[in-house]
């Protein structure tokens, strides 16, 4: 009885439940798109800006603008996310603090923009022709936070990451007046032309948006200009007096750079050119290209120990050119109206593998690096490149896309994942079309036709003009008639073996000796490693801590990986020379090399089995006729 009452009931309550109608599926939120696109129009009237720069104790820069609007409404302010040079999204964002809008001294409220957080979305009152922004700029002060821009002895004043700016138009047209405050006594320079000067106190004429982004400052206790031409300028600043102290003939190294580089192009597009120098321990390094200066640093013993080794000193050189090959002329897909827009990067193999053969040549040919040292460096990358396994799946178009792809953060096996090697894959493309052009035409035409051609248009404009992949294979092919876009092509969206053959037709020949060029032991010494890529697969850091391990190298197949620390060699503990000596000792024989490693808290004996010595790359000409690599390297008359 019981249980034939209780059975309907289950049945009834069970029938009552799952005969509900199930939820709806959810479905995204549309996003609220109310940041306006860029449009090629004047923007009314003249945003002043105001840079107080004299917190150097805290790092902290104090940011004042007064923005005209264009009328009552919604109206939206950006930080600059896509960053001119930097080839991704870096703009610092989380470095912004204490942001006020106001006008009229009344407060008004902002908000940032829930998907596009880069962006800030003010409601202008009915009769506001202005609104005042107030923030700071919050430089890291520790090297694991960001790059640091602020130190007690010199700072670094870029604009792009201290302002916003209105959206909807092309920052061209956006028109600025900025004025920075250094603090009591220092001396600072940029490309900027200065209007007027109260005190410490410097206002500037105004400009667009784009060139004021394009003009940083660098600005310091210590500072030294050094006239290089009628309108180039070395300006440096030091972490102390005593490392201002150049060489004449360092001076004139300097100088002939700037020779080379109008030499080669014909041209120059900019009224006057700032060299921006920071010889500093303690300011984050940096090398950028603008069209009328470049900011870089070297450390302090850039003069000081001149004579111990050129490694790093193609940096100068490799950013000048930029002016004339990035930044004047530019990949049409690259250019952007504002810093909102993404970049593509595509072409970079011209923008920055070009520049970087350009960057080593115009160092030899101006004496900034002795020609054995270029030509030590050339034969390292073309070693790195004939044995890089990373480029039998990876093709060097695809590495274009790794500032984006990877935002430079270090990887574990960059032989294999590849990295930006747009930079030297891309010199190296450039080798081998030279030494084409100049086997082709007798020697009557190089590249150096090419970057007249390129780059050298248009005298004494400043702007940018475009290009695409057609425009450089029809100029390649005006100074020497060939299929570039095929060898292009093979060469860029291929995977296959390095381009090499320059260095047979340039007269030389790729060996590996048991002992490192003067260049060689320079590059490790200015980079704090020991370079045995192309012995046993590794780079080792200080205390015997490797930074790098190659692919399938020696080491790779006991499973050593990177942040490994070698311990000991044969049961004695660690040092460089003893490893290099326990190798060199191995060379021909049968017994293993035994390493004691270290990764966390795990220790293990891996036996190297490796006999084929130590092994170092460099040139090594062939024969005494005509060398088509050292008439490259000649200087221009």
């Amino acid at each position: 009885m019981h249980r034939s009452l209780i059975v309907p009931l289950a049945f009834l309550l069970g029938t009552s439940a799952f005969a509900q109608t199930p939820p709806a599926e959810p479905q995204p939120l549309a996003i609220d798109e109310r940041i306006p696109a860029a449009r090629d129009i004047p923007y009314p009237g003249t945003i002043a800006i105001d840079v107080d720069a004299t917190d150097t104790a805290r790092a902290i820069f104090r940011v004042k603008q007064t923005i005209p609007v264009p009328g009552p409404g919604p109206f939206t302010l950006l930080y600059p996310e896509w960053l001119p040079g930097n080839h991704a999204p870096r703009g610092p964002i989380a470095s912004i603090a204490g942001l006020e809008v106001s006008a009229g001294g009344k407060p008004l409220a902002w908000r940032r923009d829930p998907a596009d957080v880069y962006a800030f979305h003010v409601d202008v009152p009915e009769g506001v022709e202005s609104i005042d922004v107030e923030f700071q700029h919050l430089s890291p002060t520790e090297p694991d936070e960001g790059r640091v821009v602020m130190t007690p002895d010199m700072l670094n004043v870029q604009w792009e990451k201290m302002t916003l700016y209105p959206a909807g138009y092309f920052v061209r047209n956006i028109t600025v007046q900025p004025s920075v405050t250094l603090p009591a006594g220092w001396q600072g320079a940029t490309s900027l032309d200065v209007a007027s000067k109260s005190g410490n106190r410097i206002t500037y004429r105004p400009v667009s948006y784009e060139t004021l982004v394009d003009s940083p400052m660098f600005a310091g206790r210590y500072f030294k200009e050094i006239p290089l031409s009628e309108d180039v300028d070395l300006n440096i600043v030091a972490d102390r007096p005593s490392d201002l102290a150049a060489t004449p003939e360092q001076i004139a190294a300097h100088k002939r750079l700037v020779e080379q580089a109008l030499k080669l192009f014909g041209t120059r597009h900019y009224d006057e050119y700032e060299f921006l120098l920071g010889l500093t321990e303690t300011m984050g390094g940096i090398g950028l290209e603008h069209l009328r200066s470049s900011e870089n640093t070297h450390p302090r013993t850039y003069f000081t120990e001149w004579d111990k080794g050129s490694a790093g000193r193609d940096l100068l050189a490799h950013e000048m050119t930029h002016s004339w090959n990035g930044k004047y002329r530019r990949p049409a897909d690259l250019f952007t109206p504002d810093y909102r827009m993404p970049m593509r990067d595509t072409l970079l193999w011209v923008y920055e593998g070009q520049t970087q053969f350009w960057g080593n040549i115009l160092s030899a040919r101006s004496g900034m690096m002795p020609v054995e040292d270029v030509k030590a460096e050339l034969a390292r990358t073309a070693a790195y490149y004939d044995t890089l396994p990373g480029r039998s799946w990876r093709p060097l178009i695809d590495t274009t896309h790794d500032p984006i792809v990877a935002a430079r953060r270090p990887k574990p096996f960059s032989s294999w994942q590849r990295s930006e090697d747009y930079y030297s894959e891309g010199m190296l493309i450039w080798l081998d079309v030279d030494s084409m052009i100049r086997q082709q035409t007798k020697g009557k035409r190089s590249l150096d036709d090419f970057a007249r051609a390129f780059f050298g248009i248009n005298p004494g404009h400043e702007g940018i003009v475009t290009y695409t992949v057609d425009d450089v294979v029809a100029t390649l092919n005006q100074v020497a008639p060939y299929d570039w876009a095929s060898y292009l092509d093979r060469r860029v969206n291929q995977t296959g073996k390095a381009p090499l053959e320059w260095i047979e037709r340039g007269g030389y020949r790729l060996e590996y000796t048991d002992t490192p060029t003067d260049y060689f032991k320079s590059r490790e010494k200015d980079r704090e490693t020991v370079d045995l890529t192309y012995t046993i697969g590794i780079t080792i850091g200080k205390e015997g801590e490797i930074t790098g391990v190659a692919w399938d190298s020696p080491l790779f197949n006991e499973g050593v990986t990177t942040g490994t620390k070698i311990v000991a060699i044969d049961g004695r503990a660690y040092s460089d020379d003893d490893l290099k000596g326990a190798i060199t000792a191995a060379k021909g024989t049968k017994a293993p090399i035994k390493l004691l490693v270290k990764k966390g808290d795990l220790y293990r004996t891996v036996e190297l089995d490796y006999h084929d010595g130590l092994r170092y790359p460099r040139l090594v000409k062939v024969g005494s006729g005509p060398s088509t690599l050292d008439a490259l390297l000649k200087p221009l008359p």
